[in-house]
């Protein structure tokens, strides 16, 4: 993530994003947890839109975010609702 190290999206376990058929999905960094709720609005490419809502350490919060798959690397950016936001880049790992 651009704006948080790898110790700190690792803090609480493994950071990841995932994203399923069913236009659903999940996150965790740091002591941030969510559900995507995902829509396709680029159908020519592979970006998806999305906001999401969950808990930072406990306590309620929301946002919005995009993602876009580029040869082995998914990138975007996430959004916390009148608050932080940051660029991420992940790499798929093995299920």
């Amino acid at each position: 993530m651009d704006f948080w190290d790898q110790d700190a999206v690792d803090l609480v376990g493994p950071g990841f994003i995932e994203f399923d058929s069913s236009g659903t999905g999940q996150f965790r960094f740091i002591a941030v947890e969510g559900s995507l709720d995902c829509r396709n609005s680029h159908p020519r490419n592979a970006r998806v839109d999305f906001t999401w809502t969950g808990t930072d350490d406990g306590e309620p919060v929301f946002g919005r975010g995009w993602a876009e798959h580029d040869a082995d690397t998914l990138h975007g950016h996430i959004y916390f609702h009148a608050g932080d936001d940051s660029g991420f880049r992940a790499t798929q790992t093995s299920p």
